[in-house]
């Protein structure tokens, strides 16, 4: 019995060192800017770059995605910066730490990751500006180390808890930008 719990501590110990070497170090107060490069789920060709960066009145979302079916396609930003699943639900739900409805982007109560719609051309290319204000680089609102999704839908801002926009075409983790 004693070689077991001796056994369990020192793999306990040895998973506990591995994962202090990944751990991801929380964001320096001050951060300007930041930038997710948006990559495909499996078999969609959807890519592009969106940009954030800290404004006086909120965070200016810069965005411009490729590859898109014409029209309006659900933009979110979702929980977890993992988009390792071939159809990106590693990414989980969409951000909602103040648990409020989902709804549309301008709405009083929203979730911090209801960005709203994409539209894209008839080239497939949507590009988009826009700032704010609920969004921040820090503390619990913030969306560092989170994702951006694009879905292969319009988000129609009602349908609990996703607005009904379909697959997740593309997914890129949000990250510091110097």
């Amino acid at each position: 019995m004693r070689g077991i719990v001796k056994g369990v501590l020192l793999s306990g110990f040895i998973v506990g060192a591995a994962l202090a070497g990944c751990s991801q170090k929380a964001p320096e107060p001050g951060v300007k800017e930041a930038i997710a490069i948006v990559n495909p789920t499996e078999g969609s060709k959807v890519k592009g770059v969106v940009s954030f960066t800290k404004e006086s009145k909120g965070i200016r979302i810069t965005a411009k995605i490729e590859g898109l079916s014409p029209g309006p396609h659900g933009f979110h930003i979702h929980e977890f910066g993992n988009c390792t699943s071939p159809d990106a639900n590693s990414a989980g739900g969409h951000f909602n730490p103040t648990g409020a409805p989902h709804a549309a982007p301008t709405a009083e109560k929203r979730h911090l990751g209801d960005l709203g719609n994409l539209e894209a051309d008839k080239n497939g290319v949507a590009k988009l500006e826009v700032t704010d204000s609920i969004i921040s680089f820090e503390g619990p609102k913030s969306i560092i180390g989170r994702s951006v999704i694009v879905h292969a839908q319009a988000d129609d801002f009602k349908t609990q808890p996703t607005g009904a926009s379909g697959a997740r075409v593309a997914c890129g983790v949000i990250g510091v930008a110097k």
